[in-house]
């Protein structure tokens, strides 16, 4: 098997900037303390594609209900890799959990971005049979698979990324 790719921590205070943003109920100390476990994600088994994100945190979800989450994850890949992102199978399946961009794409020069690279996921309990999702600290909930991609014969683009979310188009 090819290794295409390292997943890594963002720093401290990326995370503890960007989690307090999301979940303001957390002070910074307490964000410091949920940096310090989380898991990097990984695959469950030897046939798996897919590598699981885990919680950070714990989070409810009632139908129709979205959070964002800050993963503390980046990735480091080559270049002519990318990162896709979906729900978990069983979330999807149970719950209809969806990630609002329906397919969460990483960029190999996302990594460089001023915001680390850092990956988030934001997610939407669908569930038209009133279904409330409860996730703890450490769940998995996404997962992520690598794929190589290619580019047209007469593909010149020359620019350069320097943000998150939406930066490559202005």
């Amino acid at each position: 098997m090819r290794r295409v790719a390292k997943f890594e921590k963002v720093s401290e205070e990326r995370f503890v900037s960007d989690l307090t943003d999301a979940f303001p109920e957390y002070t910074k100390e307490q964000a410091k303390e949920i940096y310090l476990s989380l898991r990097l994600p990984e695959r469950a088994t030897k046939g798996s594609a897919g590598y699981d994100f885990y919680m950070p945190v714990p989070c409810d979800l009632k139908p129709g209900e979205t959070v964002k989450i800050p993963t503390g994850v980046r990735v480091r890949m080559e270049e002519d890799w990318v990162l896709s992102l979906y729900p978990r199978s069983g979330l999807g399946f149970k719950y209809r959990l969806q990630l609002n961009n329906t397919v969460g794409i990483i960029d190999s020069d996302y990594y460089y971005s001023d915001n680390e690279g850092h990956i988030f996921a934001k997610l939407t309990n669908d569930s038209n049979e009133g279904k409330e999702l409860s996730l703890n600290a450490g769940d998995g909930f996404m997962q992520g698979i690598f794929l190589p991609y290619g580019v047209t014969e007469d593909d010149d683009a020359q620019g350069i990324r320097n943000g998150g979310f939406g930066s490559t188009g202005n």
